[in-house]
């Protein structure tokens, strides 16, 4: 795992300057055995669960299942990320978070609403979107974003904490024990 120190000056855990990896600058990048870089959270992924057919992770290209999967992917990317990842920057004036948090509130409306009689997002299959939501939804206890209003999102956040390649994976980052 990258501290955040290496990461705001955007070197690897390795010392390479990330920036000769992803010019855009930010996360993820992935870096294929050929020497090629994919970039952007949704191509990276599908790619990592097209290597993998098997896992359920992505329905099969061209199905309409996979098209709901990227709207998923998409909407968690720009509707949620993006107004969580303001948050980060402790200089955003106050009235900035407010609005944010407003718009993540819309947000999470509509998040609990989809999830209801559902287990993932597109269903009873976990998928990568559901490993990027909880990701993201994650943060909410970093950033103190209280979603106790949401305790249909509060119970998905729990129910995937609970999954074991989840927990496998969060203890590898160092997040959990």
């Amino acid at each position: 795992m990258v501290g955040l120190d290496a990461y705001t000056r955007k070197q690897t855990e390795s010392g390479e300057n990330y920036m000769n990896i992803n010019p855009k600058g930010y996360v993820p990048a992935l870096r294929l055995d050929d020497g090629e870089v994919l970039t952007e959270v949704a191509v990276v992924l599908q790619y990592l669960a097209d290597q993998k057919p098997e896992s359920g992770l992505a329905p099969k290209l061209g199905t309409k299942e996979r098209y709901r999967l990227m709207e998923w992917l998409n909407f968690v990317s720009s509707e949620i990320h993006k107004p969580f990842g303001s948050l980060f920057n402790s200089k955003i004036p106050a009235e900035w978070r407010e609005n944010q948090l407003e718009l993540l509130g819309r947000r999470f409306d509509y998040l609990a609403e989809q999830l209801n009689g559902k287990l993932y997002l597109t269903g009873d299959q976990f998928t990568v979107a559901d490993a990027y939501l909880f990701t993201v939804l994650n943060w909410s206890s970093l950033l103190k974003v209280d979603l106790k209003k949401w305790s249909r999102l509060q119970d998905y956040i729990t129910q995937v904490a609970a999954r074991p390649s989840v927990k496998e994976a969060m203890r590898a980052e160092g997040l959990c024990r």
